[in-house]
């Protein structure tokens, strides 16, 4: 049966209750709650995570893997296991523009490994790039993280069902969301292709009405292959868009 996700930003706790009890009241039909780690709010994101709890049962929070010290038990160990918080999703993460922030020579599969080692009960996913690498080397980093212990696997926001269904052939069996983000800004283009090296159809504009059409086009490809669905609404009007993309 497919699952949603809805990745919610921890800004501030009145604005991620606020955005919490507007999912709650208007959709029915959300499985999971990510919650990103980003280091320029104050909320860790399994606070995030605990604060979903209040409205959601499955509640995911993101853990950086350049943010642990693999020399030193998990840091968010004794949180997870006093919230009853069972899934995370281990990201490698961005080095801090702040650079007085310690981080570390971690990697997302040394992070997967210790939690299947130190907290094997929780079940972990881990993230797929699409856009980083030849399909060859992303193809190989799966494997990789498949045999760490990744129980399933989340993508970067696909902008074309082509790209899509060549993913798709390679995860199958796998358990999978697929990555959806609205794109509306020629501003947010321009991050898209420089930061994330994305590459937009032909088709594409930014609008909404392109985004939800889209939106609703994953939505019948994760139904058709009983996979999965992860909205990722950054700096977006959350009703207009979800409403749209769970009205057909």
């Amino acid at each position: 049966m497919t699952r949603v996700s809805v990745e919610l930003v921890p800004r501030d706790k009145a604005s991620i209750k606020e955005e919490l009890e507007l999912l709650k009241e208007n959709f029915s039909g959300i499985d999971v709650i990510n919650i990103p780690e980003l280091l320029r709010y104050d909320i860790r994101s399994w606070e995030g995570a605990k604060i979903a709890q209040n409205y959601y049962e499955n509640t995911m929070p993101h853990i950086r893997a350049i943010d642990i010290d693999l020399d030193k038990p998990l840091p968010m160990t004794e949180f997870l296991l006093e919230n009853k918080i069972n899934e995370v999703l281990v990201i490698t993460g961005d080095p801090p523009q702040d650079m007085s922030r310690k981080i570390y020579p971690t990697v997302s599969t040394d992070v997967i490994r210790k939690f299947r080692d130190e907290l094997p009960h929780i079940k972990v996913y881990a993230g797929i790039d699409q856009y980083r690498s030849s399909m060859r080397q992303e193809e190989y980093n799966i494997r990789r993280k498949i045999q760490a212990g990744a129980a399933g696997f989340f993508t970067q926001p696909f902008f074309d069902l082509r790209y899509m269904e060549m993913y798709a052939e390679m995860l199958d069996g796998r358990e999978v969301y697929w990555g959806v983000s609205p794109v509306m800004s020629e501003r947010s283009v321009n991050y898209w292709e420089t930061k994330n090296n994305v590459i937009f159809p032909k088709n594409f504009v930014p609008t909404l009405e392109w985004n939800i059409d889209f939106a609703q086009k994953t939505f019948d490809f994760v139904r058709k292959n009983n996979t999965n669905i992860y909205f990722m609404p950054i700096k977006t009007n959350l009703l207009p868009y979800l409403t749209g993309a769970f009205s057909k």
